[in-house]
């Protein structure tokens, strides 16, 4: 009877011990359970960390990738496709996708317009000074509403007063920049055997902004086609007047059409205006409008005020595409618009019929 108790009370404590394994087994396996899910959360968050960090690093390496090369490539300005710079030059900078007629600096034009070796340039030691002596530290960008330079093509980096610089040093930056004196390059040369004068102003110079210089180096110009009886040529490109020079600019545009009167009229000789993206502002006001015949390319940028100061003023929208060059045609303002490749030939074909020969 006693054997038989104590096997009892064995079996009891063992089943006991079995139930209460059991049952740390199972309180085990949800702890472990929830340790799983923890540490799987765990791991999911240090995926994403590492996920976040790793798309953070590709984006500057292909940040910086884009920097490296950046000087290889030209953005189009209306498609914004990228154009190879190696070859953009032998194709006139138009752009090989949308064949949007891109900037052009004015060696890149003297060489698209005029014969090789003949192009002989007048008054490049001429060089701008501080005549009102601008502070750009009185200057409030947010009060100057300038028209000329409200094209969203624009870089408005180039308007953009720094109050670092002086406008002495902001000249020799460009200079350095560019390789040029000013913002127009005057000379004369050949066109298809035929002599011409001819000024092309660039718009990687402080904007093509025209200042006292500017306006003495074109009336210069003018002056000598005068003198020498030569058709002239003058190609627009251009923000319009220069502000750090103040009245000093504006007054550029009454002294060049008061040359260009006495060479239309008086000697009743031949003046060609070429408008590119952008012609704005006191240029478009005074000589980029004066010529005998108005050429622009295509899809160009030609206006006086720009949209958001006719907005602002006006209380109105601008249509898109009103200050282009196909409207303007449209409505009189322009006579030809000549792709880039034909503007040569289209040059020499209207100095024929105005009976500039070839003299050779």
């Amino acid at each position: 009877m006693f054997s038989l108790t104590l096997i009892l009370v064995k079996k009891k404590n063992t089943s006991e011990k079995k139930i209460s394994l059991r049952r740390k087994n199972m309180i085990n396996r949800n702890d472990s359970g929830l340790s799983i899910r923890e540490s799987s959360n765990v791991v999911n968050e240090n995926v994403v960390n590492e996920n976040v960090v790793n798309e953070n690093v590709v984006n500057e390496n292909d940040l910086n990738d884009t920097q490296k090369y950046k000087h290889l490539w030209v953005q189009c300005e209306k498609c914004y496709g990228l154009n190879y710079k190696k070859f953009l030059k032998s194709k006139m900078n138009i752009c090989e996708y949308c064949g949007y007629h891109l900037k052009m600096i004015s060696l890149d034009r003297i060489e698209l317009l005029i014969d090789p070796g003949t192009w002989n340039p007048m008054d490049e030691d001429m060089v701008s000074l501080d005549p009102i002596e601008w502070d750009s530290s009185e200057f409030d960008s947010s009060e100057f509403d300038s028209g000329e330079f409200d094209s969203g093509e624009f870089d408005s980096g180039e308007f953009d007063s720094n109050e670092e610089e002086s406008y002495k040093d902001r000249i020799d930056s460009y200079q350095r920049e560019t390789g040029l004196t000013e913002a127009v390059q005057i000379g004369t040369g050949e066109l298809n055997g035929r002599p011409v004068a001819i000024g092309v102003m660039d718009f990687h110079f402080l904007g093509g902004s025209m200042g006292s210089v500017v306006g003495e180096k074109i009336t210069r110009l003018i002056e000598y086609a005068n003198n020498h009886s030569l058709p002239l040529i003058l190609v627009c490109a251009s923000g319009g007047a220069r502000m750090q020079e103040g009245s000093l600019s504006l007054m550029q545009m009454a002294k060049i059409a008061s040359a260009l009167y006495d060479y239309q009229v008086t000697k009743n000789l031949f003046y060609i205006s070429v408008l590119t993206s952008p012609t704005t502002g006191g240029v478009t006001a005074s000589f980029g409008m004066l010529g005998d015949v108005i050429i622009a390319e295509p899809q160009a940028y030609i206006a006086f005020a720009g949209k958001r100061v006719i907005e602002e003023t006006l209380k109105t929208t601008v249509p898109e595409g009103s200050q282009e060059s196909e409207n303007l045609k449209s409505k009189g303002t322009c006579d030809f618009i000549v792709p880039r490749e034909f503007l040569k030939l289209t040059l020499d074909m209207l100095f024929d019929m105005h009976f500039f020969r070839n003299r050779k």
